[in-house]
Parts: C-alpha cells; structure tokens; sequence
C-alpha cells in the first residue's frame, strides 16, 4: 500500500465521505466515534485507523496505519529503523521533523507533509498522516478535485 504524501494512502484520498470508502474496502471491523464526535472507522486486515472530522461534513481527515505493506517512496515503513527512514526521506528533500518523547515511544513529526513517524525501541511502528492545511488555513481536499 502505497504512501501518497498530502494526499492519503493506497486508494484512500483525504476528502473522502465514509460511503466512498466504503465503496473500496467494505465495511470496517470498527466504526464509533472519539470525544470530538469525529467519525473512526478501523480496518483489522488493514492495520488501519481512519478519522472523518466531524467540523469537516464528516470527510476523512487523517490515517494512522500500522501494516507492514505500507511504503513510502518504494521503500517499506514499518519495522525499519528511525534512522534508514529519515535517510530515505532525506534523499527526496523531507529533513525537518520535530521529535516528541514519551515512555518508551518517540515521535518524529515533519509538518510540511502533516506525517508522524511513531517509533518504539528505534523502530516505526506507526505512520500517521493528515490532510494538509493550505495558506487560507483551510484543509487541502484531495479527493473530487
């Protein structure tokens, strides 16, 4: 599955309405909301966790995916080491990310492409990634453009 930095992930696009998501991957194994009211769909088989903002009509907003076939730029995410990671990103210019610490967790956030690299014992775990906010600080919509 294949990392579309600003945009969403495989054929997932930030915009989209949960029927549209629906429509590709089927219901989820999991649909209940946080405590903003947004929408959360996961997908077990995926490793994935999606959020439709609730202040948005509901479009979906951002991902958290943990799946082993997820990459980024041909190269896989999960399991690698922090520091291959940010030398590949690095290659493709993605050099600013500020790092966040808790337990045994770190955080590595480069906010130009809204992503967060989540390691846990120097190994990515997680990869986040949310819907870009334009200069008139208003989402960048991807999907129906």
């Amino acid at each position: 599955m294949k990392i579309n930095l600003k945009n969403g992930i495989d054929k997932l696009l930030f915009g989209m309405k949960q029927s549209d998501v629906t429509a590709i991957y089927g219901k989820p194994d999991r649909n209940y909301k946080d405590e903003d009211d947004n929408v959360i769909f996961a997908y077990n088989a995926l490793k994935m966790r999606l959020t439709f903002y609730q202040e948005e009509a509901l479009k979906l907003g951002y991902i958290v995916a943990s799946s082993p076939a997820i990459e980024l730029f041909g190269n896989k995410v999960i399991g690698k080491k922090i520091s291959e990671i940010k030398k590949e990103l690095a290659a493709k210019g993605i050099t600013k990310f500020t790092q966040e610490e808790f337990d045994t967790f770190e955080n590595y956030f480069n906010e130009d492409n809204w992503i967060i690299l989540q390691t846990e014992f120097d190994e990515v775990v997680k990869f986040e990634i949310g819907a870009i906010i334009n200069q008139k600080d208003e989402f960048d919509w991807k999907f129906g453009k």
